[in-house]
């Protein structure tokens, strides 16, 4: 029985989640928008709402940018001119419906009408050419809209396994008709009022933007504890504390005469989504409030919403004496990366870098900053009456004789150098925000108390329900989406409260117990099977040793932390045992474009004789992006039938969304560049809600293909691990995620280790 002031949502894989049901809205004194769950018919309903930007072009080719209400509703999309709570009155300018091959995909930061947005795209994955775009005003807010649709997608996977009419089945797997226009609706004009708002961006209705509530997604989202989920190999020891801001370097890593990778940690009281907006906006205005490196900047170019270059002056008076006899001022350009983790956490890369478009010129002298990285992460409240915060930290490399003679002495020239002033950007940042205290109210945990919406429930029939629900390529959009309803009525005075999560304190300072092993997910009544690695080989050799290279091995998996048997109740994670599928093989393989069904091939060793003597085997098709394109395919193998009542039998026998709702891969860098082990992580992802994953169940395997490159985030990483991998050591888990008691323990599945993998040696793949 759900208790008072809460409902039951049933996602798609049957399984009963408990929620808020307050439904509210969401932002401050003058914003529109929302998001809940709420009942609605048997098992609940989810509902999702607030305001974001529709963004397309018309048959001429110009590009628009509207202000929309956007609302879902269980399987079902809406979108909206005005607020349909307000006004309950208005009809939905598009409509429609989520089905199985809708794509979400998160594509970064985006320059729209001189302001910057975060695009979400839209795509069906059947057909490509059927796209859309909206925009939101914050990434935080961006990843929250992905989340809802992959929320609503599961509801729609979960009506269809419950069955219906014919009629139904055939509008679910329709999916959204992407191309279909919207009815035409009656236009007005507004004379001057409406001459006015051309040519205005979408930053002069940024706080109209929705600021959604933290719980709204699926619970699969956020790992328990604070630390990664693979074992590193740091011991962080504090040096000095400067204005708050504590200073440590790696003393495990540090070697005589080389650099010495240190970091600046500090607790600022905004969330990580603020303070992300803070460190990417270049306004020189604010950045001299905390920045004195990189005050004076420029954007120059920016790729896939995730990466950009930027230009920055600076007088070497304000920073080091050794520079004064210099009159003429120096500049330098760098390269900014940024990633968002499932569980929220930012990360964001900067290195030194060239560009056509900025040569050196006369009177500056050009040097390179130093490359750094930042961590921006959300802290777990311990008291509802605790603020919200995050810590913040930027890591770099410093030269070792010149950190040793900072640390020896009270006073050293490296205090006027240019590493030194970025590692105390974390102090300015922390005064700034601390200084300013609308950032600790810019938080999607911000809610208004609002009544129930008012939205019939008899709109939502599936056997009449128009599956159209905007196309962004091809639509009549700036004839029949005009902007005269756009101007929103005068907002009322709203009371605000914050909405504070309780959350669990993970016990991981305590001894982990190792993981016990699964013996109930291999059927014990059948004998197990000889595997013999040396009948199965693939194109890439198993290795000796972590001295040799391009080569493989399979690590135990005790350099993992995964979910233990109370991690519902504590969010304890214990150490990985033994994984309980044996690698046997591994291809590396040099392809013209991502192949699917890799295992169906003659050539597999899945189609070999004793391949189809193995009771069970798991393909893993990793397709990486690059110029060619590779396939790394790994092959695990089980001694013994699969139980059908398991956590991997049900993963096998699931539906598409259960699978991408648990299918979790834990990344680890073991040797390399601190820059790559930084921007890879070891945060375990959830590869189905991260990338376009696809599966194929035959016979006796099971093979998931990976697309990296569906994913511009993913494309972005792979591309600099890629730079580096001549001199990485690797290490991946895969395991299926416990979202339920019954399920956890976790368990590893397999594990590899990649040493130094050569790019030419991939083998050509003949299709």
């Amino acid at each position: 029985m759900a208790s008072p002031g809460s409902k039951k949502i049933v996602p798609a894989d049957g399984s009963e989640k408990k929620v808020s049901g307050n439904l509210g809205k969401s932002g401050d004194a003058n914003d529109s928008g929302s998001s809940s769950r709420s009942s609605g018919g048997e098992g609940g309903t989810f509902e999702y709402f607030g305001w974001v930007y529709h963004l397309g072009a018309n048959k001429i080719g110009h590009e628009y940018c509207h202000l929309r209400f956007l609302f879902i509703r269980g399987k079902y999309v809406e979108m909206y001119k005005r607020d349909p709570h307000e006004n309950p009155d208005i009809r939905p300018i598009r409509r429609g419906v989520i089905g199985p091959s809708m794509m979400v995909e998160e594509l970064g930061r985006r320059k729209v009408n001189h302001g910057d947005m975060y695009v979400i795209r839209f795509y069906n994955r059947l057909d490509e050419s059927k796209k859309g775009e909206i925009a939101c005003a914050t990434a935080g807010e961006a990843l929250k809209w992905v989340e809802a649709f992959d929320e609503a997608k599961q509801q729609a996977e979960y009506a269809l396994s419950k069955g219906g009419s014919t009629r139904t089945k055939l509008s679910m797997e329709a999916n959204i008709n992407l191309e279909g226009h919207r009815p035409r609706v009656r236009r007005y004009a507004f004379g001057l009022k409406k001459l006015i708002r051309i040519g205005q961006g979408p930053e002069t209705l940024l706080r109209q933007s929705s600021t959604l509530v933290n719980d709204v997604r699926s619970d699969g989202f956020y790992e328990g504890g604070d630390n990664g989920d693979a074992v590193e190999a740091h011991e962080w020891k504090c040096v000095r504390t400067i204005n708050g801001v504590r200073i440590f370097e790696d003393v495990v890593n540090f070697k005589a005469g080389r650099g010495v990778l240190v970091k600046a940690v500090a607790v600022v009281e905004a969330s990580a989504d603020a303070v992300f907006e803070v460190i990417s906006k270049l306004d020189k205005h604010q950045r001299y409030e905390w920045d004195t490196v990189t005050g004076d900047s420029e954007l120059i170019d920016s790729y896939e919403g995730h990466y950009d270059v930027v230009y920055c002056v600076y007088d070497p008076k304000y920073l080091s004496r050794i520079f004064c006899s210099w009159q003429s001022k120096r500049d330098f350009i760098f390269s900014r990366q940024w990633v968002r983790g499932q569980d929220g956490t930012y990360t964001i890369l900067q290195f030194p870098a060239v560009h056509k478009k900025r040569p050196p010129k006369s009177g500056y002298r050009r040097t390179e900053i130093t490359p750094s990285t930042w961590e921006i992460r959300n802290l777990k409240k311990r008291t509802d009456a605790e603020p919200t915060s995050c810590l913040v930290t930027h890591m770099l490399e410093i030269h070792s004789k010149r950190w040793c003679k900072w640390k020896r002495t009270s006073y050293s020239k490296f205090e006027k150098t240019i590493p030194y002033a970025l590692l105390l950007q974390v102090a300015g940042l922390k005064e700034y925000i601390g200084a300013n205290p609308a950032f600790k109210y810019e938080t999607s945990a911000t809610v208004v108390q609002s009544k129930s919406s008012d939205v019939p429930n008899a709109e939502y029939v599936d056997e009449e329900m128009d599956e159209q629900f905007y196309d962004a390529t091809d639509s009549s959009s700036d004839e029949e989406e005009s902007d005269e309803d756009d101007d929103e009525q005068d907002k009322k005075e709203i009371k605000v409260k914050l909405k504070n999560v309780s959350w669990a304190i993970a016990s991981l300072s305590l001894k982990r117990p190792k993981a016990p092993g699964a013996s109930n997910v291999l059927d014990a009544s059948v004998g197990p099977v000889n595997i013999d690695p040396s009948q199965l080989k693939g194109s890439l050799r198993k290795g000796n040793g972590d001295k040799d290279s391009n080569c493989w091995n399979s690590p135990s998996g005790m350099g993992f932390m995964i979910r233990g048997k109370t991690y519902l109740k504590d969010s304890a994670k214990v150490m990985g045992g033994q994984p309980l599928l044996t690698l046997v093989s591994v291809d590396w393989l040099k392809v013209d474009k991502a192949v699917d069904n890799i295992a169906l091939h003659p050539k597999c060793l899945v189609q070999s004789e004793p391949g189809k003597k193995l009771p069970f085997i798991l393909v893993i098709n990793l397709q990486v992006p690059a110029k060619p394109n590779y396939c790394l395919v790994m092959y695990y193998a089980a001694d013994r039938p699969v139980s059908e009542s398991s956590s991997l039998g049900k993963f096998i026998n699931g539906s598409d969304s259960y699978r991408d709702a648990r299918f979790k891969l834990i990344p680890s860098i073991v040797q390399g560049y601190w820059m790559v082990k930084r921007a890879v992580g070891t945060k375990a992802c959830l590869l189905g809600k991260a990338v376009t994953c696809k599966y194929l169940s035959q016979d006796n395997f099971l093979e998931i293909d990976v697309d990296i490159g569906s994913s511009a985030v993913a494309r972005s990483v792979i591309g600099l691990v890629l730079g580096y991998v001549t001199s990485l050591i690797v290490d991946l888990a895969i395991l299926i995620e416990g979202k339920e008691e019954t399920d956890l323990p976790e368990y590893i599945l397999g594990t590899v280790r990649l040493n130094r993998i050569e790019l030419d040696s991939a083998e050509s793949f003949e299709e």
